[in-house]
């Protein structure tokens, strides 16, 4: 027995974003641009200077990077070869909590124990050598508030993170601290980079007309090389922390979504587009039409790709993951039903995010044409969800028309770490 099909194209048609709308967001999403570059207060955009620009390609050395975006953090050494080349020399990963063994991350934990930990790390990716100077790049994806490549400071912590004493302070100090108290003078902190700007850095390296940066994963946000032809700065990149993003139409589901999420009336674009909030707005969505809308199945965006990607006759894989979910079997014709509700809800995602690209394309063309570029993505929603990618490309298509052909985008997964080390080696130049 199939859904009711007028609640479901009615729903359908609540996650459906035609092509004039589509060129409205984009339009709306450079307004915001110039707005934001004009009287940041009046955008809803950030326009976070990241106090770096693009690299030449020509940089050379060996650094270490320090990707601290989560639990897990990573130390590499890098060396840089030019030409795009690089290789990971040493690469040391450990978890900032081990349950039963140790927390540096919870409420009871201390900044000084955190650092003394990541200190313990670089020592470890530099194999105790006490001798040879490195410069230290550092990918710290929290809210800070900078002022120059150096100088970060943590704002608030997310993600869970209550560690003590790092609040307000600046994090290369903290680390810095840290490195001396463990004997390790050899080590020199240089750069703090947000995530996002850390990929359009390690993408620019290897290759060439690369002015957009993104992740589109778990959560979403873009950069961007702001030229400021007008004005005597020099080009920078700006980390627009665009799901925060808000001239959007949010449909019923989205307004549920976001009265029961920690921060309403916040993050409006993620919310809409991420992979984190993905699954939570299907999981509604077939309460609705199971009929039971206040249901949460807990559905998440790894159970949408397997939806998406079931390819058998009877779609076994979309009946197995939905009963398990919500207790339920759907028959064939619902099965087809849910299959098309899980591409549309990733449509519209891939959807809004292109109209912020777009957005920022032409904000760069100004007056005149626009150039032939790639946009640098990385994220799991990107790499891994089924059809991502096509309806970008998609979209870009019906957006740009005949500048079509110009922009494409192109994955850049693990630029964390590779970002990191560029920034470093770019702060030697500064």
């Amino acid at each position: 027995m199939a859904f009711d099909q007028k609640e479901f194209q009615s729903i359908i048609d609540e996650f459906t974003i035609d092509g004039e709308r589509l060129r409205e967001i984009a339009a709306n999403f450079r307004q915001d641009l110039k707005l934001g570059l004009a009287s940041p207060e009046e955008s809803s955009l950030r326009m976070l200077k990241s106090y770096v620009g693009l690299p030449t390609g020509k940089e050379k050395g060996e650094y270490l990077a320090l990707d601290f975006g989560g639990t897990n953090v990573r130390v590499l050494r890098i060396r840089l070869e030019g030409a795009g080349k690089y290789e990971v020399v040493k690469k040391v990963a450990k978890p900032l909590r081990v349950d039963g063994e140790y927390d540096y991350v919870g409420a009871g934990a201390k900044a000084e124990e955190m650092f003394d930990f990541l200190a313990d790390l670089i020592d470890e990716a530099i194999d105790g050598d006490h001798g040879t100077k490195y410069l230290l790049g550092h990918t710290f994806s929290f809210p800070s508030e900078q002022t120059d490549l150096y100088n970060a400071k943590l704002i608030i912590w997310t993600k869970e993170f209550a560690t003590a004493g790092v609040e307000g302070k600046v994090v290369n100090d903290l680390l810095e601290e840290a490195l001396s108290r463990k004997g390790i003078r050899n080590v020199e902190p240089v750069a703090v980079i947000n995530d996002t700007v850390a990929v359009l850095l390690s993408a620019a390296y290897k290759q060439d007309r690369v002015y957009i940066g993104s992740i589109y994963a778990t959560g979403h946000n873009t950069c961007y090389l702001e030229p400021y032809e007008d004005s005597a700065e020099p080009p920078m990149i700006l980390n627009l922390e665009s799901g925060g993003f808000s001239k959007l139409a949010p449909n019923h589901y989205d307004t549920l979504l976001d009265e029961s999420s920690e921060k309403p009336g916040e993050q409006r674009l993620e919310k809409m587009a991420s992979g984190r909030y993905m699954g939570e707005l299907f999981s509604m969505t077939l309460g609705t039409l199971f009929g039971d809308e206040k249901e949460n199945y807990g559905f998440t965006s790894i159970d949408m790709s397997g939806i998406i990607s079931d390819a058998s006759e009877e779609l076994d894989e979309v009946a197995s993951i939905v009963s398990g979910k919500a207790g339920r079997t759907p028959d064939r014709a619902e099965r087809q039903d849910i299959q098309k509700l899980a591409k549309t809800i990733l449509n519209r995602s891939a959807r809004l995010v292109t109209a912020t690209f777009v957005g920022i394309v032409w904000q760069l063309a100004g007056k005149g044409d626009v150039t032939e570029q790639h946009v640098a993505v990385d994220g799991s929603v990107y790499e891994k969800m089924p059809g991502a990618k096509e309806d970008i490309m998609r979209a870009l298509s019906e957006l740009l028309g005949q500048d079509a052909p110009k922009v494409d985008t192109v994955l850049d997964n693990g630029g964390s770490g590779l970002g990191a080390a560029i920034a470093a080696a770019m702060a030697q130049k500064g």
